[in-house]
């Protein structure tokens, strides 16, 4: 569970994130298909008969973890067993709030939704300037900080048509890396039957349209 909390808070790609952690994608995404499944219960070792006795919670203090949870409506399981700790004078574990909410259907949907691989992208591009990808990759510099590069790539060639280092990771940087990219090509002045595509993930990049 602290795994996929870890991935889901990472500013990184999954890929970056469990090479960090020296820990097989593969895992991951197994783990994670069984929390979106089964919730906390589907992480609990599949190799044993054990079962834990848990005491079981009374109905008042069930309302109240359901009165919580409606009345902060962004806070995560984690949040709220924290906040009946700190607010309420109540001890309840993390899993037990999970188990609650998700009686009264009160658990939202996970962050991000796992995707598994295919073999070529369903659409893929046949001419240079069909398809755009933007992207930032991370760079910190030993007491100088992070630094980002903005990249736009051709996803036909595989060319990098123009990138450039920012201090900050903001739509603006992104358009001007794309105006750098028009500039290169022409690709404004071209004559064509469909305006390029631009491929873009979440972030600075997704407010801006091709």
């Amino acid at each position: 569970m602290e795994i996929i909390r870890i991935v889901e808070e990472s500013s990184l790609s999954v890929k970056q994130t469990m090479r960090e952690m020296d820990v097989p994608r593969s895992s991951f995404y197994e783990w994670y298909r069984r929390y979106k499944d089964e919730g906390y219960d589907g992480l609990a070792s599949k190799h044993n008969d054990l079962r834990q006795v848990w005491n079981k919670i009374p109905e008042w203090e069930k309302e109240r973890v359901v009165e919580a949870a409606r009345e902060y409506p962004e806070k995560s399981c984690r949040e709220i067993a924290w906040l009946m700790k700190d607010q309420r004078e109540s001890f309840i574990s993390e899993r037990s709030v999970y188990r609650i909410l998700k009686a009264y259907d009160l658990i939202t949907s996970p962050v991000f939704t796992v995707v598994s691989a295919k073999d070529r992208f369903e659409h893929p591009t046949t001419r240079t300037n069909e398809l755009w990808q933007t992207d930032f990759t991370y760079l910190k510099v030993v007491h100088w900080g992070w630094y980002y590069l903005s990249t736009v790539m051709d996803d036909f060639s595989r060319y990098i048509i123009a990138g450039q280092l920012c201090r900050r990771m903001k739509a603006e940087d992104v358009k001007n890396t794309l105006d750098m990219a028009i500039a290169e090509t022409g690709v404004e002045h071209v004559q064509v039957v469909q305006r390029p595509r631009l491929l873009k993930t979440t972030g600075p990049a997704s407010s801006l349209t091709s």
